[in-house]
């Protein structure tokens, strides 16, 4: 099995591709060991001293590290995590995956539509090639909140990403946005 690394815009984070797919619906986040248990392969990655965040994506792996841990020492133990999962069999997670955009039913329904079809057609399939995922989490008086996860969660550039990038392109097609704001979960 061959497993390639690609590094990210977070420096905290690396992206693991292990050339097959890792979740075949939805996305993942785990930021921590207990809340891995789910997951026989997050588990297997936690077990890995410094790891600080593993996030599941379709094709892809992203692990956070700790400010002190240091890459040289944590991405051959991770590849031998990941390597070691796909060898035993096991299920990447047990149950179902994260369905991504949280619900919201309101008047203004029809442009919650309208932005989470943008999210999924322009901004998603960019940001997962960076390692992370946003989704939809609410629609308030213009105010677009997004959960930023995996490489993007932390990111240095996530302001600029939000506020240059999608609330830019939200406000061009969707009047009635008025800004985008990151929340945590």
């Amino acid at each position: 099995m061959f497993i390639q690394t690609e590094s990210t815009p977070n420096p905290a984070t690396l992206k693991f591709i292990p050339g097959e797919a890792v979740m075949p619906a939805g996305t993942a986040d785990f930021t921590s060991a207990e809340a891995a248990a789910a997951s026989p392969l997050a588990t297997r990655i936690f077990a890995v001293e410094g790891v600080t965040g593993v996030f599941l994506g379709s094709d892809f792996v992203t692990v956070t590290k700790s400010a002190e841990a240091g890459w040289e020492h944590l991405k051959p133990a991770i590849l031998g995590a990941v390597m070691d999962h796909y060898q035993s069999g096991a299920p990447v997670i047990e149950g179902a995956a994260q369905s991504g955009h949280k619900a919201h039913a309101a008047e203004d329904g029809a442009i919650v539509r309208q932005i989470t079809e943008l999210l999924d057609t322009r901004v998603r399939p960019a940001v997962a090639q960076d390692g992370g995922d946003i989704t939809f989490h609410g629609f308030d008086r213009g105010v677009v909140y997004l959960h930023m996860k995996g490489a993007c969660a932390g990111c240095p550039s996530s302001t600029l990403t939000l506020k240059m990038g999608i609330e830019n392109l939200l406000r061009h097609y969707i009047p009635e946005v008025t800004e985008v704001r990151p929340v945590t979960v």
